[in-house]
């Protein structure tokens, strides 16, 4: 035979398996190697059979297993290995469930696998409340016995939807969990190479008897022949439902049909009704239910925004004064925020330190003293978090006692229940503060005023490092005496807005906003204004605006005008057409200095900060009510002292709004009385 045709034979015999082979046919060709969706094989083409239930919990699909029937939820391995009848000797087992509290020293299965003949377990999963035990049957079930492989600290009992990845080759197993640190064990019994499947069954959430079933809800249980899956499942961003497979019932549809239909897959839902202030609604609350007690509303969460279900429209009747809060020097400006179950908290940036500023907690209705910060003619506070992280970060004016000037992040200790001191960060008279994310990555923009006396500065944009924990230098952007940043999205863009105020020697001067383009900002739109103090975004329905504040007009070069702060700001309106923001609505203001938008009902408001009309800093600043084509006409007159801030909030109890003075330490919580 010439050397070419023995090649050729040696070829054949490899494709045929002879050169793969180990004690007989090779398990490549009982199954393609591709993924086996074992939880697919009981579900039946029309649905869920009797012994299964769909749930849906946090906004994912699962089911639940009844408890009556376990022989119900089988079906013969020959459905999945149709070539032979050997398991495979290298695969990955992914699981998608959420396990309920279990009492301790008891087991519940996800799966076995099992000869008719034989009550031992040839391949089988099974979780205790702290760990999950994988077991397999060393040899033939004749001569062989049971070996188990226990992952330690696996805590799954806490009602929350998890991923498993088991990866088995030979001696080692690998468990990873929601694509965390892999857990290795190496044992010195290898799983085996050919352990027989013939006449045995795949049974679901149980080992063929009601001791020990699986009580918790199942979305996903998947074979992955000759591979480790986790590279393959570790690229979601919510790696706690990352999916591989998962059978077409439990794949998500929308809250509501598209028209008058019934659900193909009915389903059920661990329901739970929120009550208090609006939680959040992200697809873990999906299909959840807020009841606004105060407004006596029934909402429901579509996993992005709160759907109206049943609500008795209120309307705002009256304005009246609520709560005086001593601070502790004059107030610069005010930030509401709410910590997740710990409460609401108000921020005051005070002009003076000592004592510097303060932050108070709502409780029993009122606003109380909380924490005392040490800061340096505050400006302004911002609240934001990172993952689980929460920080509030303060724009300090002046240098402290050392002559350094940093404006300063704090981050919430869990433990301790205060703020403490995170990040310093080199500031030049700053304003403001600005947080926000785009495309998942954290950015925090700072408003630099001044420089000694030179007002035409940078002012600066960090971005989070996850690495270092810390925020670094991203990209500077050219500001004059800027007061505010604004940052708004429409669609998938992104903006930002900076409200310059005084270039040193005119406030008629243009503030700009910028567009995320290629990583970084760009200009997008320059727009005059005159001494920009705000900007303040909001949505009526589909129309997107944008509200700039302007405090003075002033320019050396010109005749002095008969008053500096008697002057229009202006409202501007996206024109999706001309792909720019127009002129809408001018309104009379007397050194506004802050726009706060809010609703009531289906009503929408704009209440301004008006500060100092030329002649007093007593002046009443104006709510506005949105009336359509008439635009924002005067509702409410509210006295108000040197108003720098307003911010508005909602409790239990009802809606208010706060402002703060920055000409005499009180500041004034009123309550919006509705009909």
């Amino acid at each position: 035979m010439s050397a070419s045709l023995l090649l050729w034979a040696v070829l054949l015999h490899w494709a045929s398996g002879g050169g793969l082979a180990r004690g007989g046919r090779t398990w490549q060709h009982c199954t393609d190697l591709r993924p086996l969706d074992i939880l697919s094989e009981v579900v039946p083409a029309s649905g869920p059979a009797r012994s299964m239930r769909v749930f849906q919990v946090q906004g994912v699909r699962g089911f639940q297993l009844t408890t009556s029937r376990p022989r119900a939820l089988r079906f013969p391995a020959s459905r999945l290995f149709i070539h032979c009848d050997r398991f495979p000797e290298e695969f990955s087992i992914i699981v998608t469930l959420r396990v309920l509290d279990i009492p301790a020293k008891r087991n519940e299965y996800v799966f076995t696998l099992m000869a008719e003949e034989s009550p031992s377990v040839l391949v089988g999963l099974r979780y205790s409340p702290n760990k999950l035990h994988f077991l397999f049957w060393s040899q033939e079930p004749s001569s062989g016995w049971q070996t188990r492989v226990t992952f330690s600290n696996v805590s799954l009992a806490d009602r929350q939807w998890h991923t498993l990845i088991l990866a088995v080759s030979g001696q080692s197993f690998s468990l990873t969990v929601d694509c965390s640190i892999p857990k290795d064990v190496v044992l010195e019994t290898p799983f085996p190479t050919s352990l027989s499947v013939k006449r045995a069954s795949f049974y679901l959430g149980n080992r063929r008897r009601r001791k020990g079933l699986f009580t918790g809800l199942l979305r996903q249980l998947v074979l992955l022949p000759g591979a480790d899956a986790t590279p393959r499942i570790c690229t979601a961003m919510n790696f706690k439902v990352a999916t591989l497979s998962v059978p077409a019932v439990l794949q998500d549809v929308p809250v509501k049909p598209a028209s008058n239909e019934v659900l193909k897959y009915p389903y059920e839902t661990d329901m739970k009704v929120t009550l208090g202030s609006r939680p959040p609604c992200t697809k873990q609350e999906k299909a959840q239910f807020w009841f606004n007690a105060s407004q006596r509303g029934l909402y429901l969460c579509d996993g992005s925004t709160w759907i109206s279900m049943l609500e008795v429209k209120q309307r705002l009747d009256y304005v009246e004064e609520y709560q005086n809060l001593v601070t502790n020097s004059e107030t610069m400006g005010v930030e509401v925020f709410t910590i997740p179950k710990v409460g609401l908290f108000a921020a005051t940036a005070n002009r003076y330190t000592p004592p510097g500023s303060a932050i108070y907690k709502w409780t029993d209705g009122k606003f109380v003293p909380y924490q005392n910060i040490p800061t340096y003619q505050a400006q302004s506070w911002k609240y934001f978090t990172i993952g689980k992280k929460i920080f509030l970060a303060v724009a300090n004016f002046e240098q402290n006692d050392r002559g350094q000037e940093f404006s300063v992040i704090y981050k919430w200790s869990r433990r301790k229940e205060k703020f403490i001191t995170y990040q310093r960060i080199t500031t030049h008279s700053a304003r403001d503060w600005e947080a926000f994310v785009i495309e998942g990555e954290a950015f925090l923009a700072v408003v630099n005023h001044r420089e000694g006396n030179n007002h035409n500065v940078d002012s600066v944009i960090y971005r989070w490092n996850p690495r270092t924990g810390l925020f670094e230098t991203n990209q500077t952007i050219p500001t004059s005496g800027a007061y505010d940043w604004e940052f708004f999205t429409i669609g998938p863009y992104s903006f930002l807005a900076v409200a310059n105020t005084f270039n040193g020697t005119s406030t008629k001067i243009y503030s700009h906003i910028y567009i995320w383009l290629s990583g970084s900002f760009q200009l997008f739109q320059s727009i005059l204004t005159f001494g920009a103090a705000d900007w303040e975004v909001f949505h009526i329905g589909e129309r997107v605006f944008l509200a700039v504040a302007n405090s003075h007009s002033y320019d050396s070069e010109m005749p002095v005008p008969s008053n500096f702060y008697a002057i229009n700001s202006s409202i501007y309106e996206l024109n999706i057409t001309a792909q720019m923001f127009v002129k809408f609505q001018d309104l009379l203001t007397y050194s506004a200095l802050d726009w706060e938008f809010f609703s009531v009902g289906d009503d929408s408001f704009l209440v301004v900060a008006n500060s100092f009309d030329g002649l007093t800093f007593s002046v009443n600043s104006i709510i506005y009510r949105w009336q359509g084509y008439e635009g924002f006409v005067v509702a409410h007159r509210l006295p108000t002292v040197g108003c720098r801030d307003w911010e508005a909030f909602n409790t239990t109890e009802g809606s208010y709004l706060l402002y703060s003075s920055a000409k005499e330490p009180l500041s004034k919580v009123l309550k919006l009385k509705t009909t």
